[in-house]
């Protein structure tokens, strides 16, 4: 955990946020800039900064990551389809340099930033 990380402090409790989801080394929430009806946003406990910093011994991480996505995304309504967005580092789009992917289903607003 980061002390300057917007995402460890959403996973540790010291920020709220809408908690959809939660089980061990994962924590799902609501976005609070949704650019779809459903947006959520799934990551790890551990802070891994974006994609290019995962490890091959840590796939399996990143395979738990897609399968909670899924399944909140199908708990949430959305089992016909929904759209995963992943960005690696600010020349990809990526905010918060905390690894994460969104979720989105339904209609969309406008792309996520």
């Amino acid at each position: 955990m980061r002390d300057d990380c917007l995402f460890c402090r959403i996973v540790d409790g010291h920020l709220p946020a809408d908690v959809v989801h939660r089980e061990d080394g994962i924590v799902v929430f609501r976005d609070i800039n949704p650019v779809a009806e459903t947006h959520v946003l799934v990551v790890p406990e551990e802070h891994i900064a974006d994609l290019r910093e995962l490890e091959p011994s840590q796939a399996d991480l990143w395979m738990r990551l897609t399968r909670v996505a899924t399944a909140v995304a199908t708990r949430l309504g959305h089992e016909a389809g929904y759209r995963f967005y992943v960005s690696a580092g600010p020349g990809g789009g990526q905010t918060v340099p905390h690894l994460h992917i969104h979720v989105l289903g339904g209609r969309m607003k406008r792309f996520p930033q």
